[in-house]
């Protein structure tokens, strides 16, 4: 099972909120290169890499008058570029990607995939483009879920679309994977909702990375008791940031064989 660090870029800083709330929020770093060298030195294979200043429509300028291409670009997009430089492993990118102009940028400035989240409910038919156009391999459905249907533009709106729902539409486009998100336990530190996480992933056949709530070694165990069912991984924020995770030791956690499934009577 893969575990993703993450990096939550706002004014490019590093920082978590708390229920995607942008007046709860705390800065940890203001150098996320460091912070991406700081986890990758500690074993982590991937890194995921939130651009919310993106997701929520306020982009941070950079100097207009830089003679540069990528120091012309809003703050965060010259940290994903400066992160992807930095250290080896492949960065998950996402927030404010609204356009297929967007994703190539993204992957322009190295990373590896790109989180499709309110294009998926707004703009399904971009993501079969994208998928079309850049590989299935690089590009992933945020799914992000209040109370069981899709929140969009950084979590700001609540739609009538289930979460399900939008998983099949996503593995009928051609999406591989997708990011489950459970809003009210994003950065609470209240434990993943497993059983959301893993019906998603069997109802709709895609591979799932759970987001939102790990607060201890004991997520990790128990979403990797499900790898056969199609958890792929896990996104850890506030747990790793506040030291309720050692990295190291969930990582040899997660590269442990899961269970094997009981056999049919």
């Amino acid at each position: 099972m893969i575990l993703f660090p993450a990096i939550d870029l706002r004014r490019g800083r590093c920082v978590r909120l708390r229920q995607g709330d942008p007046g709860a929020e705390t800065v940890y770093s203001d150098d996320p290169v460091a912070m991406a060298r700081h986890w990758v030195a500690q074993g982590a294979a991937w890194l995921h890499v939130v651009n919310l200043d993106g997701a929520f429509g306020d982009a941070v300028p950079a100097d207009a008058g830089a003679p540069d291409f990528v120091e012309r670009l809003p703050l965060n997009l010259q940290r994903l570029h400066a992160i992807c430089a930095a250290v080896p492993a492949p960065v998950q990118f996402g927030g404010g990607l609204r356009s297929l102009e967007d994703v190539a940028l993204a992957l322009a400035l190295g990373a590896q995939r790109v989180v499709l989240g309110t294009m998926a409910v707004v703009q399904p038919g971009l993501v079969r483009s994208a998928v079309e156009r850049f590989g299935a391999g690089r590009i992933v459905a945020g799914i992000d879920a209040r109370d069981g249907y899709v929140a969009t533009h950084g979590w700001l709106e609540t739609s009538s679309l289930d979460a399900v729902e939008l998983a099949r539409t996503m593995a009928a486009a051609g999406v591989l994977r997708a990011v489950y998100t459970d809003i009210q336990r994003d950065g609470m530190l209240t434990g993943v909702n497993v059983a959301a996480t893993v019906r998603l992933a069997e109802l709709s056949g895609l591979k799932v990375i759970a987001s939102g709530g790990v607060r201890g070694l004991e997520d990790i165990v128990q979403l990797r008791e499900h790898e056969n069912a199609g958890v792929e991984g896990a996104i850890i924020g506030q747990a790793l940031y506040i030291g309720a995770v050692d990295l190291g030791q969930a990582l040899t956690l997660a590269a442990a064989p899961s269970s094997p499934p009981p056999s049919a009577p």
